[in-house]
């Protein structure tokens, strides 16, 4: 039959199709509610792909908690281009798929898989992928299908999905609503299907209670009686629209002979579609062969190469109106009939849904079967295989563990509700110590990845504090957790601070050989409890080992290591500490870590004055995040901007950090916001401006940021008159940079004593603070000393010796790109006497777009297309579809000129 007024769909798809055909990438999403047609919009897809190659999957609803099922149903045709993609990303497809035994594969590295398999398979001809009933995707596959949709370019492939509802992860993809007919189209319809005489009233009110729905103008006649059909009288109340083609299904399956209906049953409770495998289970209970040919007739489902029904809610109301008992031993005849080594997670949920109460041995099978789960990177599958063993435990102890190991695996799989709901289960059984200290720990988890910071601490201590008189070495590392949560939560924390958890930390049992963790822990809590002086011997062992251990643990507290690193005043580790964290988190596929990362090496790059360095890790930082959907509370935007003299940008992310971060309860970056408008009003030489949020940010005991801070309240209050004000500030300074004895705190201590020095006093310490700094990777830092230094020379007269420092400084702020600092150079300098003209700050690179920018610098610095498209979550196609326009716009014919290309 064909489409009824559908003439803007088709149109719309058959310019998908074209503009894939032409060399383009498409994505579009169908919603509707069900039986409006999407379905049918999808055969008019399929039926015009004429020079492209078709894939499709669809959504099961019995499926949705089996890791995969959707994304392996749609690149199985596609797997033999998998040995086309970099190792990497073929292990984790190949892990994930269960073809091979391997590390857990991070869910933005399988993404990459697929896209750069998808792509690998569109380069004879242009590919279009189809996946209907989105809503009944996995959440594995679906976050690796959003992935690919946000990451398509120049790939020649059409993703093309049809769902229910729109999932969040879709939200700001390409869509197309599909609603009813029109009422003109409606009626023409039901014509088409109703040739009989039809009161117009009735013709009417169906197509009003239809809402032009395809489906139900199709099925719901085929359940009314002459009577009703003719006057309307005892037409069925409205109902919600689904419910009511489902209840017209539920009627004709109650018309089917019972064999029939039982053999409905095991095909809708099997979603694969395996004829040999439904064909195998009916005999079992006793089904006839001669049992599908009702089925057939009535045109609800066809049984050949796969066996499909006539639509989703077929499946859905066949499996619904069963009872129970009918449901489980369906069940188990298909658990039967499924090879346990070939396919044991579906047998074992086949066997999970057929128990008829408490199962031990259903129940390990489930565990067992979410161990696999996990390894292949389904965390939402082994989080529901683990919620059923729950469920079948009836020994009261092993179901508080399963409990709280399945709640562990749903904050893992980001079903928070759920986890709440596992908790409460396991507090109703009888626990022990350890399982109540680990029901705290999984609640602490809960409140800092749903409210990253404000509530946490306080859990986080509360479950440290149970743990370690049960397990020392597991309540060290939550104490840790905890004091992250609580650097986190800045002057936002709820019950717990930094220095509260250093006091409870305090007295937890030391290990004889400390690990990394071990080292921070006890440097940090000596910070806080004993003073700066006291932490420092332990944080200086914990940062040389962050700087040599490879493990696992030490990658996860990485970014600790990298603060502990900053706060001892060691430049030279933070900068090791900080690549070494971006490396891993590229090449380990540790993407949860990256933007952490990311953001702590291009602030260390910006303190070195590397801005150009510091913004394409900004760039870079913007692509995970999209990629990822995550994002932080505040990014290196808003220091670079800063640093640069930006004030229309710096301000306005100054602003909606603040807004942003109350709500999160990450309070750290409202003092990062502070320091920041300091710094902007510091550069501009805006010094009052510059006082309040100086003062604000340095009374608080955030790590590091203190220190900065304090730095900044001291230019602030030395040149804008507050010099008690300063003369405090420089001795809270002095108390950590004289303990420390770095040429990064010797230097900044001399120019701070400098400034509320007389000038007979101050220039020894400037011409120290030079030699030091310059000793180190703060070219900032000594850019500034060169510019103060030179302004106070000038208020004494000493114009020659002014103009020296002030031209050093306007050269080394111009070449790094800090306008606003340079700026106040110059003007100093006019004040000499000296011409000297204003700079116009440069267009580097203005021609390129940020990602072509992107690509042209890894270009340049040696990666291949397939590293440049790992790095930037894209395939290779498209970064030589990219690289081809750098060249063109730069006028350069290699890869090699791109190293002195002016980008």
């Amino acid at each position: 039959m064909d489409l009824i007024n559908r003439r803007t769909e088709c149109t719309l798809l058959d310019g998908v199709l074209q503009a894939v055909r032409s060399g383009e990438s498409r994505v579009l999403v169908l919603h509707g509610e069900p039986g409006v047609g999407k379905s049918a919009l999808m055969d008019y897809i399929a039926s015009r792909v004429s020079g492209c190659r078709l894939v499709r999957a669809a959504g099961v609803e019995s499926e949705m908690e089996l890791a995969y099922a959707a994304l392996h149903q749609l690149c199985a045709p596609l797997l033999d281009r998998l040995d086309d993609l970099p190792a990497p990303q073929r292990d984790a497809l190949s892990t994930a798929f269960a073809l091979s035994a391997g590390p857990t594969p991070d869910r933005l590295l399988l993404g990459l898989a697929v896209l750069g398999l998808v792509s690998a398979a569109a380069e004879n001809q242009p590919l279009v992928c189809m996946i209907d009933d989105l809503q009944w995707v996995d959440r594995a596959s679906m976050e690796a299908l959003a992935f690919v949709a946000r990451r398509l370019g120049a790939e020649t492939v059409a993703l093309i999905m049809a769902t229910r509802t729109a999932d969040p992860e879709f939200t700001k993809l390409p869509t197309m609503e599909v609603s009813g007919l029109r009422n003109g189209d409606a009626r023409a319809l039901l014509d088409l299907v109703w040739t009989a005489p039809l009161d117009e009233r009735v013709r009417d009110q169906f197509v009003a209670e239809t809402r032009g729905n395809p489906l139900a103008l199709l099925e719901l006649p085929r359940d009314l009686t002459d009577h009703e059909l003719a006057g309307g009288f005892g037409m069925p109340s409205a109902l919600r629209l689904s419910g009511r083609i489902e209840e017209s299904f539920q009627h004709r399956l109650a018309s089917l002979p019972e064999q029939s209906r039982r053999l409905l049953l095991i095909a809708a409770a099997e979603p694969t579609g395996d004829p040999a495998l439904v064909g195998r289970a009916p005999p079992r209970l006793g089904i006839g062969v001669d049992a599908a040919t009702p089925v057939i007739s009535d045109g609800l489902a066809e049984f050949g190469i796969r066996v499909r029904f006539r639509h989703p809610l077929v499946r859905s109301a066949t499996y619904r109106s069963a009872p129970v008992l009918e449901r489980q031993l369906v069940h188990q005849a298909l658990a039967d009939v499924t090879d346990p080594d070939t396919d044991p997670d579906r047998r074992a949920w086949h066997r999970a849904h057929a128990a008829e109460g408490p199962h031990e041995d259903v129940a390990a099978e489930l565990e067992r079967s979410a161990d696999r789960a996990r390894a292949r990177g389904g965390l939402a599958a082994a989080a529901a295989f683990l919620e059923r063993a729950t469920m079948l435990t009836r020994a009261p102890a092993q179901r508080v563990d399963r409990a709280l190991a399945a709640a562990s695996a749903k904050v893992d799989a980001g079903a928070f509700d759920v986890a709440h709901d596992l908790l409460a289960v396991a507090e109703d059984g009888p626990s022990t110590d350890f399982q109540h200290a680990r029901a705290d720990l999984i609640r602490a988890q809960l409140a800092f990845v749903t409210g990253r910071g404000s509530d946490a601490p306080p859990l986080l201590l509360k479950a440290a504090e149970r743990l370690e008189p049960i397990e020392a070495a597991l309540s060290r590392t939550t104490y840790l957790h905890a004091l992250q949560a609580a650097v986190f939560a800045g002057r936002l924390a709820v019950g717990a601070g930094v220095v509260e958890v250093a006091h409870a930390a305090k007295t937890s049992p030391r290990p004889s050989t400390p690990t990394l963790s071990d080292l921070l822990l006890d440097g940090f809590v000596a910070n806080f409890t004993d003073g700066y002086a006291a932490g420092l011997p332990v944080l200086g062992r914990a940062v040389n080992a962050a700087r040599r251990d490879a493990s696992h643990e030490a990658q996860q507290f990485l970014w600790l290591a990298g603060i502990a690193a900053l706060h001892i005043w060691d430049d030279e580790s933070w900068d090791a500490i900080s690549k070494r964290h971006v490396e891993l988190g590229r090449s380990a596929g540790a993407l949860a870590e990256l933007p952490l990362a990311l953001s702590s090496r291009a602030v260390m790059l910006t303190f070195a004055g590397e801005l150009a360095a510091a913004r394409a890790l900004h760039q870079e930082l913007k692509t995970v995040t999209e990629a990822t959907g995550d994002s932080l509370a505040t990014d290196p935007a808003m220091s670079l901007a800063a640093f640069c003299g930006n004030q229309v940008e710096a301000s306005a992310l100054i602003e909606a950090t603040a807004r942003d971060v109350v709500r999160r309860g990450e309070g750290m970056w409202l003092s990062v916001a502070e320091w920041v408008e300091a710094i902007l009003n510091n550069g501009i030489g805006n010094h009052q401006a510059a006082l309040t949020p100086a003062v604000r940010a340095a009374e608080q005991p955030d790590l590091a940021l203190s220190a900065w801070s304090t730095i900044e309240l001291i230019e602030a209050a030395a040149r804008g008159g507050a010099s008690e004000i300063a003369t405090g500030a420089v001795a809270r300074l002095c108390e950590m940079t004289s303990a420390s004895g770095t040429d990064w705190a010797l230097g900044v201590e001399a120019r701070s004593r400098a400034l509320i020095s007389d000038a007979a006093d101050a220039e020894p310490l400037y011409r120290d603070a030079i030699e030091r700094l310059g000793r180190t990777r703060m070219r900032v830092e000594l850019a500034r000393t060169h510019l103060l230094y030179g302004e106070s020379l000038r208020r004494e007269r000493r114009l020659g010796d002014a103009r020296t420092q002030l031209h050093i400084a306007h050269d080394m702020f111009g070449t790094m790109g800090m306008e606003a600092f340079a700026e106040r150079a110059r003007r100093e300098l006019l004040a000499t006497g000296e011409t000297t003209r204003k700079r116009t700050p440069a267009a580097t690179g203005a021609q390129l777009t940020p990602q072509e920018e992107q690509i042209a610098r890894l270009a340049a610095e040696g990666l291949t297309n397939p590293e440049i498209g790992a790095r930037l979550f894209i395939s290779a196609k498209t970064v030589q579809y990219h690289l081809s326009k750098v060249f063109t716009k730069l006028g350069v014919s290699s890869r090699s000129q791109l190293r002195t290309a002016s980008l």
